[in-house]
């Protein structure tokens, strides 16, 4: 009699289930690529040695018939401008958090994937109208990007089965620094030969056309879907059918702000998304201020910590589904030590950048490791409310989005001041506040960490509120 967990006809990269997360890969590739590729541009964008007076012209190191406008926008208007993106992604988590679990997230996920798109191609546009209305692009980035990650997570409820989860999760998630890897890699080399207005072109002109297999292929529900095929069915449903409920009740609010294990995950967020806002924002500045490369070079030496974050993350995701599945490790000790590996090895890296790195060769190694590192999390308290919660996972996936979202603004903006403030020790303030706030966290998730279906997350019947 075959294994009902691993059978072989539904199992492996052809599967329904995998394609899904891999197209959830290149959709989270896009729409990162869109929104980061601002970082690197705005090195050229900005006027570092022409009188203030003059703020819009052709840039002398690019071809002649090249437009590259160029304006007089100080530090502290760059790090506004970069960081009104977070303005935009903490507004939504919450309320698409919530709908995602009664509405359809394909039709959730696609039509921000398709505003994302049309504001990329909107921001040459919005640059020369002014500083309020590039902004305000920013914003709709940051709403958009929002709903793309806060509703993919309510997919794998339904679509991924528990010895998967790992593996399906960090597959999508993963296209989260592929992106980046791909706007920092290619971004300069576009400012160079075409001209910084073609990056926002190209990345919008790409999100648009994704959308077309998006509203095709994806359904809400493994049941629902015409071409998946009947094994994969059934094991999928079978083995997700305790996962969510079809009776939608009112949230229990007051248990969720009283429960331990869920303030764990969301203080794990904002360290996560502090060390990502600060790398992906600052490192072209970080590098360009460090050792004054060109746009290109700097663009590559942006991009590589990227593709290494995109290979610990998918190897995360295998390690922890083969751990579980071979009961190496118990699941609250998976949790645990992957957040820690995605917490501490930043921290630990950030203060080997500022006191190991006399040569530019370690240095670029440090910045690679500090933000692949954080991969690892991945599959420790990004997925750990699906643990304790499956039947609120859109929800929590919102308000734990959320909270890790104002502390990537917090970093983001405070960031911008002390650079503007205190150009001499300002990287220095910044890494040692990195590592603090990581060990920090990282101390609370240990402590009061969890991976058991809370009581007030389960059926009605069962419980105690």
């Amino acid at each position: 009699m075959e294994n009902p967990r691993r059978p072989p006809k539904v199992l492996g990269f052809c599967s329904f289930r995998y394609g899904l997360s891999f197209l959830l890969h290149f959709c989270n590739v896009v729409v990162f690529a869109q929104n980061l590729s601002l970082s690197l541009t705005m090195v050229v964008m900005v006027n570092h040695t022409e009188p203030q007076s003059l703020t819009n012209f052709s840039a002398n190191e690019l071809p002649a018939h090249m437009k590259n406008p160029v304006y007089d926008w100080s530090p502290d208007i760059q790090g506004i401008i970069l960081s009104s993106f977070f303005y935009g992604l903490i507004l939504v988590p919450i309320p698409i958090g919530y709908f995602s679990g009664i509405c359809s997230v394909k039709k959730m996920v696609g039509s921000a994937i398709f505003l994302s798109s049309v504001v990329c191609l909107f921001i040459p546009l919005a640059a020369d109208l002014g500083k309020t209305t590039i902004i305000l692009c920013r914003v709709l980035q940051g709403i958009a990007q929002s709903t793309v990650t806060t509703g993919q997570h309510e997919i794998w409820v339904r679509w991924a089965p528990p010895l998967e989860r790992g593996r399906l999760t960090s597959i999508s998630l993963s296209g989260c620094v592929l992106g980046p890897f791909i706007a920092l890699l290619v971004t300069g080399l576009i400012c160079q030969s075409l001209g910084w207005p073609m990056v926002f072109y190209i990345f919008g002109a790409s999100g648009c056309a994704l959308c077309l297999p998006w509203f095709i292929l994806v359904y809400d529900d493994p049941k629902d879907h015409p071409c998946i095929s009947i094994s994969e069915k059934e094991y999928i449903t079978s083995s997700t059918v305790q996962q969510s409920s079809s009776k939608r009740k009112p949230l229990p609010i007051k248990a969720m702000l009283k429960s331990l294990p869920l303030w764990a995950i969301s203080i794990g967020n904002i360290a996560s998304f502090w060390t990502n806002s600060i790398m992906s924002l600052y490192s072209p500045m970080f590098i360009n201020s460090m050792f004054h490369v060109d746009v290109r070079e700097n663009g590559l030496l942006s991009a590589l910590p990227y593709l290494f974050a995109w290979i610990f993350g998918i190897l995360a995701g295998q390690m922890s589904d083969f751990f579980q599945s071979r009961n190496i490790l118990s699941l609250l000790t998976i949790r645990k030590l992957f957040t820690s590996l995605g917490l501490l090895l930043p921290a630990l890296f950030s203060v080997c950048l500022l006191y190991l790195s006399p040569s530019f060769i370690s240095t670029i190694i440090f910045l690679i490791l500090i933000i692949a590192t954080v991969s690892f999390n991945t599959v420790g308290t990004f997925l750990n409310a699906l643990d304790i919660a499956p039947r609120y996972y859109g929800f929590l996936r919102g308000v734990t989005t959320f909270v890790g979202v104002m502390g990537g603004l917090m970093a983001s903006t405070l960031t911008g001041i002390i650079i503007n403030q205190d150009p001499e020790t300002s990287w220095f303030k910044i890494f040692i506040l990195l590592s603090a706030i990581n060990v920090g966290s990282n101390i609370f998730y240990l402590v009061f960490a969890a991976v058991e279906v809370q009581d007030w997350a389960r059926d009605g019947e069962q419980t105690r509120l």
